[in-house]
């Protein structure tokens, strides 16, 4: 049986995993809707709440998670 704190270490391992990825090419271009949408749901599951700057950054990489995954799902828009 797998505990908490190993499914904490995965889901860390997995959202820091990401977060390079997106770091090491400055966009969300490589990421599949798949693993933008894991980031996404990630993210939201991270407490920063202890740490006024991180807590800030979470919510804006949030935003621009979002605005990725409405771009791609809701293309129609975009061609106006």
């Amino acid at each position: 049986m797998t505990s908490m704190a190993e499914i904490l270490k995965k889901d860390d391992f997995r959202r820091v995993e990401l977060l390079n990825l997106v770091t090491k090419n400055g966009s969300f271009k490589n990421l599949s809707d798949d693993q933008l949408i894991l980031l996404d749901k990630l993210l939201k599951k991270k407490d920063y709440s202890n740490e006024k700057k991180a807590e800030k950054s979470k919510q804006k990489l949030l935003k621009q998670i979002n605005i990725e995954i409405y771009k791609r799902n809701d293309t129609a828009i975009w061609k106006i």
